[in-house]
């Protein structure tokens, strides 16, 4: 887009690439043309959005459970190991999370403080959110915000909603794009099924529609290049999602399952307005504002309880990724350092009189800490034990060569590689792996004794304090993982030995070597890579860019075997990149014709020639 100016179309190596929508391609395109096209402005609109929700979580919870939770909950949203694992690489899921959780807030403040032009953002915010993740964005929202309109009675107000301008105001943001790009990508020839074939391929309103939200929520979608978590590990993934804040979730579910009784009080409109209420309250000074702040807190914690539980149900019924539910960590954050903060301070339950006994003992944050404590000692001893057994190999910089490769979860999954250690792969990771285990011991025995001695804040803080130190170690391991995770250095190699005019070729899905193109994109004339695969192939063949490589009209970017043999060795100097499981082919399709330039842990380079 930044290139072509083309902000309709999205494409990838010059095929077309809509199954997404535009938002977050429009921000990193306007990035770059400020910053260059660079992995600081890649990143920036992530990095951003995260300081987004920090600020809002910290405002929100704030107000609902005072100055104590607002600084544990913009502490719990930088420090959880989920939002640090993915920011990590560029999904819209942080953008998105920011839109809807902006339109909560706004739903809710502009119902509590009288101020209806907030219902504006409401429907601005959503209409950006279906621009950044599709029709998910209102169905995500709709799905909690009618359920809390009508338990709350607020439905009754509907007209100060602006249903008809704020639908208009949707509509105006949101359609545009949608209708274009229909239009600028209709169906050709004649489709058949939801299979596309050499020029009969359905368009935009099929494929986006249907194909990428519908028939994926059934797991039907073409073709299948996707997966779905097993149940108990969508679940449980989410402690770690969370933590380290998830170890006091527990007592955030206990403090939900003793109110229960109480649940639908001070929710309603009329709700709490009984003598004995008012008697029980004429100790405060002001009995009104304190009714208002009881009704706003009840209404958040019932807000965004029913737009996590919506979500999760969601997932768990379509089609999932590790980080799809990423929009529900930041409210689940919120509501658990709200009962945190509330246990610390030593609060009676929601609507109770003056003097009342605490809901919670500290106890259970104390039990939750001793447990953290525990998780830290055990870590530290594996990570001493790694670093034992690797004290006398050589620093490796390629971590690659001395992994396992056991594949869990064919590496779809965010921490597969961590199964792939050993103890010789602790030589490249002895400043993080030293790091993390010193913060480990130290850090959360010493909140746990905090905690003893009735320094609530200071404990709780220094989860937060540990779990920084810890990510930065974690940060520094990643960067060693760069062989693994990333092909910059074979783009680099590229660029210090190659020519302008040379050719970039990648065997397989231009996914697997997408970093290579990033890199040399600039360097290197040709607006494309090749690729060695089947044009419009039917048999998981190309699929990133399989329904765009259907249109007549596609550039010819695919090789087949035969072709790629034929002009290896002709014309400008040829590039090839290759991943491990099709290396072998590689060699066997051109033997003796193959130049080795750099094996850099699963992914190797040749060259076509000699390199002067």
């Amino acid at each position: 887009m930044a290139d072509t100016g083309d902000l309709i179309t999205s494409k990838i190596d010059g095929i077309r690439y809509i199954e997404k929508p535009p938002l977050p391609y429009w921000v990193v395109a306007g990035s770059y043309k400020i910053f260059g096209e660079n992995t600081f402005a890649t990143h920036l609109p992530n990095s951003l959005a995260m300081l987004g929700l920090t600020w809002l979580a910290w405002v929100w919870t704030r107000r609902v459970w005072g100055q104590r939770a607002g600084l544990y909950a913009g502490l719990a949203v930088l420090t959880s190991v989920g939002p640090f694992l993915f920011t990590r690489f560029i999904i819209p899921e942080a953008e998105l999370s920011l839109f809807l959780l902006v339109a909560l807030y706004a739903l809710i403040t502009g119902l509590e403080d009288d101020r209806p032009n907030r219902f504006y953002w409401v429907y601005a915010c959503v209409a950006l959110a279906t621009l950044t993740k599709g029709l998910i964005a209102p169905v995500f929202f709709i799905g909690a915000a009618v359920p809390y309109l009508m338990l709350t009675g607020q439905w009754r107000r509907w007209r100060v909603l602006k249903p008809f301008t704020g639908t208009l105001l949707f509509l105006l943001i949101a359609a545009p794009w949608h209708i274009l790009c229909g239009i600028y990508n209709p169906d050709q020839g004649h489709p058949v099924g939801n299979h596309p074939t050499m020029g009969n391929v359905h368009g935009f309103f099929y494929f986006y529609f249907i194909n990428e939200h519908v028939l994926r929520f059934f797991n039907l979608r073409y073709p299948h290049d996707y997966n779905k978590m097993p149940g108990y590990a969508y679940w449980l993934t989410h402690l770690i999602w969370l933590f380290p804040w998830s170890i006091f979730l527990p007592a955030a579910v206990v403090a939900a399952w003793r109110t229960r009784k109480s649940w639908l009080q001070h929710l309603q409109r009329d709700a709490g307005k009984t003598v004995d209420f008012y008697l029980d309250h004429a100790v405060r000074e002001d009995v009104g504002t304190y009714i208002a702040g009881l009704k706003f807190k009840v209404r958040t914690i019932w807000l965004l309880s029913l737009f996590s539980a919506w979500t999760l149900l969601f997932f768990s019924l379509s089609t999932n990724q590790e980080y799809y539910t990423f929009p529900v960590w930041v409210p689940i954050m919120m509501l658990i350092v709200g009962i945190v903060a509330g246990i610390e301070e030593g609060r009676s339950p929601v609507g109770s009189p003056e003097g009342s006994k605490p809901l919670l003992s500290t106890k259970w944050l104390t039990g939750a800490q001793a447990a953290l404590a525990v998780v830290g000692v055990l870590s530290a001893i594996a990570l001493g034990w790694g670093l034992w057994t690797s004290r006398n190999l050589p620093f490796v910089p390629d971590i690659g060569t001395v992994l396992a490769h056991r594949g869990v979860g064919d590496y779809t999954l965010s921490m597969s590689h961590l199964f792939d250690l050993t103890g010789a792969s602790f030589a490249a990771l002895r400043l993080p792996a030293s790091l993390a285990a010193v913060v480990l011991l130290i850090g959360p025995a010493a909140g746990w004794i905090l905690r003893l001695r009735k320094r609530h804040m200071a404990a709780t803080v220094s989860v937060a304090l540990t779990f920084a130190v810890f990510l930065i170690a974690a940060h520094i391991a990643f960067a060693r993982f760069e062989p693994m995770l990333s092909s910059k250095k074979a783009a680099d190699t590229i660029i210090a030995k190659g020519l302008p005019d040379d050719e970039l070729i990648i065997w397989g899905d231009e996914s697997t070597g997408s970093s290579v193109i990033f890199y040399t994109h600039k360097f290197l004339k040709s607006p494309v890579a090749p690729i060695v695969t089947q044009q419009c192939g039917q048999h998981g063949e190309g699929t990133t860019l399989l329904w765009g490589s259907c249109y007549p009209d596609a550039p010819k970017i695919a090789l087949s075997e035969d072709e790629l043999s034929k002009t290896w060795g002709t014309g400008n100097r040829k590039w090839l990149f290759a991943e491990d499981p099709d290396q072998a082919k590689v060699e066997s399709l051109l033997k003796g014709r193959l130049y080795p330039v750099e094996y850099i842990a699963d992914k190797a380079l040749w060259t076509d020639r000699p390199l002067q």
